[in-house]
């Protein structure tokens, strides 16, 4: 035992010495992480009295996203080239292309984008011959069929208005394709005693047929039966639309982009015969350019008057749910997008596929020309205006404005309040034209400077109109409070006739419910 408890000895004193050691690393950890504490709260405490650095601009723009900016539909200006923002949003279409392109197998595109008279960009992919490894890129001047792209090609209504002799749309006629080899009076033979698809105006109906009618009809009366003959010398030729036509001849044959079936297969160059006039034409994209011009009102060689133009872009009838267009019009289909209507036509033919299409009210169009189906995943031309609508909207709001400044500003200038509760500043900037600022208790640190600024544009008399300078929220929110911004802009104010001293003893903005904003002497001093 004794020998046992010799052993045992030894390792009871170990185990003392070991706790002993513990315990002041213990104290010494308790230490060191007190230190660490006080210099962490220390850095703590440094950092959060260091100045608030503002978000970066990605982080604003993020947060601007959220805001709905105004005016809502700005009209178009003439815009400075190049704009940062436009840049942006066409090198976003540009990816988008070639991302479609790469995953469609597509063989070769010809994109261009116009506002007003100006090419704002355009795009060329893929190979002029998708299949020779030694073909080069497309361009502008490639030569693409385009189907029913032209102006006079398009739906119809119902069978509304038929041509002398024919009854709309009847089933026998509507059971030839596009590569009947009948003529005209074949055609209008097989619509005796036939009946209507729908009554006169009453839903829209989509039909080649019916315009290669209309055309051979109006040709026959017009044109002495020449309908390529009419649209060459009264269409083409006045707007040197150089390399369209409806003949593909061998040097055209040459210039153009083959067309490829979705199964990669070369798609043969039918001839339509009696079809012609709805898919025989083969356009460029620079060709169609000028055509978008001539319906942007802005080609230098007039073809139609303003009012034509504008009754051609009009929509004339309501589609129903089943029709795959909102509207029709002549020749158009009219989709609403972002609060806009998109005027487009759109073509499919053996190899190609194409679409021309208008903003009008923006003054903007995209044209699209592809030798092969179009590309699964989302409509091209829908994808396109979701970049370039609101870059254009922000360009137009950020242009510089053409305002008028007064004969004389001295009238104007100095002082105002309405009811001692809000108060005014009317000074002249540049050029002459008036700003206006509203100041006063509280109001500089609630409302920033930009949107307490405004401009007055000088209508007539003593009549001016209120302009915001740059884009604005439509409604800039203060905390629990709100403040209408887009009601102000566009508003009148109407200032008083001069007193004695020749100056305006106030105004009123009967649009803003709002009289009797007076002139004081001198700049209010406001004590808390």
């Amino acid at each position: 035992m004794e020998g046992l408890q010799l052993r045992q000895a030894p390792c009871s004193r170990s185990f003392l010495k070991l706790t002993a050691m513990e315990v002041k690393w213990i104290h010494v950890l308790v230490i060191l992480l007190f230190l660490l504490s006080v210099a962490m709260t220390g850095c703590f405490l440094w950092q959060y009295s260091l100045p608030k650095v503002e978000p970066g601009p990605s982080v604003m723009e993020v947060r601007s996203e959220a805001v709905q900016m105004c005016p809502r539909y700005p009209e178009p200006v003439p815009l400075d080239h190049p704009l940062p923002i436009l840049k942006e949003a066409l090198e976003k279409v540009d990816q988008m292309l070639r991302q479609k392109m790469h995953s469609s197998g597509l063989p070769a595109m010809s994109a261009i984008v116009i506002y007003n008279d100006t090419v704002l960009w355009t795009g060329n992919f893929g190979k002029k011959n998708g299949s020779d490894p030694t073909s080069g890129l497309p361009n502008e001047y490639t030569i693409y069929r385009t189907m029913e792209l032209f102006g006079l090609e398009g739906t119809t209504q119902g069978g509304s208005n038929p041509p002398p002799g024919s009854r709309s749309l009847p089933r026998r006629l509507r059971s030839t394709s596009l590569l009947w080899k009948g003529n005209t009076q074949d055609a209008l033979a097989l619509l005796k005693d036939d009946v209507l698809v729908a009554d006169p105006g009453t839903r829209c109906h989509y039909s080649n047929l019916a315009f290669s009618l209309m055309a051979h009809v109006l040709a026959d009366h017009a044109a002495d039966g020449q309908y390529q003959r009419w649209v060459s010398e009264n269409i083409l030729d006045r707007l040197g639309m150089e390399d369209t036509g409806f003949d593909i001849t061998a040097p055209i044959r040459s210039q153009m982009a083959v067309g490829f079936y979705g199964s990669q297969q070369p798609a043969p160059l039918y001839d339509l015969g009696w079809y012609r006039p709805s898919g025989q034409m083969y356009s460029t994209a620079a060709d169609l350019a000028k055509l978008a011009m001539v319906f942007l009102g802005t080609y230098h060689r007039r073809l139609l008057e303003p009012d034509t133009v504008k009754t051609m872009l009009t929509p004339l009838l309501k589609c129903s749910t089943e029709y795959f267009a909102n509207k029709t019009g002549t020749p158009w289909e009219i989709n609403e997008q972002l609060g806009y209507d998109v005027v487009r036509k759109d073509g499919d033919l053996d190899g190609y596929s194409a679409t021309f299409s208008l903003i009008p009210k923006l003054r903007l169009s995209f044209i699209v020309l592809m030798a092969g189906p179009r590309p699964q995943g989302g409509d091209i031309v829908t994808q396109t205006y979701e970049y370039l609508i609101p870059a254009m909207e922000t360009a137009f709001r950020e242009a510089d404005k053409s305002l008028v400044p007064p004969p004389n500003p001295i009238p104007y200038v100095g002082y105002y309040t309405y009811s001692n509760l809000t108060f005014y500043e009317i000074k002249v900037g540049i050029g002459g034209v008036l700003v206006m600022q509203q100041f006063g208790p509280h109001v500089e640190e609630l409302i920033p400077e930009k949107y307490r600024t405004i401009k007055l544009h000088h209508l007539e008399d003593r009549v001016f109109q209120v302009v915001f300078d740059k884009e604005f929220p439509c409604v800039l929110h203060l905390g629990s409070a709100s403040i209408s911004l887009e009601t102000q802009n566009g508003q009148l104010f109407n200032f008083y006739p001069f007193d004695r001293k020749g100056l305006s003893p106030g105004f009123d903005a009967p649009g803003l419910n709002t009289y009797n904003v007076v002139r004081v002497l001198r700049k209010p001093v406001f004590y808390s």
